[in-house]
């Protein structure tokens, strides 16, 4: 079901092709950094795997908009997350992975969405979600820029600790990245 999810949504997004796999990784060996129990580590994995399946409520034209999006296309990608939710909270095998799919984009200062949680109101594994994200995010070709290098998308990342970023999060995935 993932598979099926993941190619349906990698199809529609040529940009983001292979970003789901990647961000499952990035965030898999930052919980087991962190210490999370094999079990913890693998729902995280999972997460990961899903954490975009919201977009597929997106046109494809607006994902792959090599410009700015209008105010109401970026409202509708605001969106994303909790359709996300919505769609896999109907699979009750998902329902564990809710946190890290409808919560990436939360913010450590509460200025993120679809809530605006902040610092521990936002969930453990959409905190490691964020970073694992936007890390890929800034390191991947996108149609509206060219890939950061990795210095310089990890010198965004500490710069963002502690107010986009779980402070925490940020310094176990660096750790994690180590050499990559």
């Amino acid at each position: 079901t993932i598979e099926a999810f993941v190619t349906a949504l990698e199809d529609k997004d040529r940009y983001t092709a292979g970003h789901s796999e990647r961000v499952a990784e990035f965030a898999q060996v930052t919980a087991a950094e962190m210490g999370f129990s094999e079990d913890e580590v693998e729902l995280i994995y999972q997460a990961g795997r899903l954490h975009d399946i919201g977009k597929l409520t997106i046109k494809s034209e607006e994902l792959n908009k090599p410009g700015p999006l209008t105010d109401e296309e970026y409202e509708r990608f605001k969106a994303h997350p909790g359709y996300g939710e919505q769609l896999l909270l109907k699979i009750p095998a998902f329902r564990k992975v809710l946190p890290g799919v409808g919560g990436h984009h939360e913010k450590f200062d509460g200025s993120g969405y679809p809530r605006g949680l902040a610092g521990e109101d936002i969930p453990m594994m959409a905190r490691i979600m964020a970073v694992a994200d936007t890390y890929d995010a800034m390191t991947s070709h996108r149609a509206y820029r060219s890939a950061l290098k990795h210095d310089i998308a990890v010198r965004e990342l500490a710069r963002c600790a502690g107010t986009q970023f779980d402070p925490e999060v940020v310094e176990r995935f660096l750790v994690a990245i180590e050499g990559w």
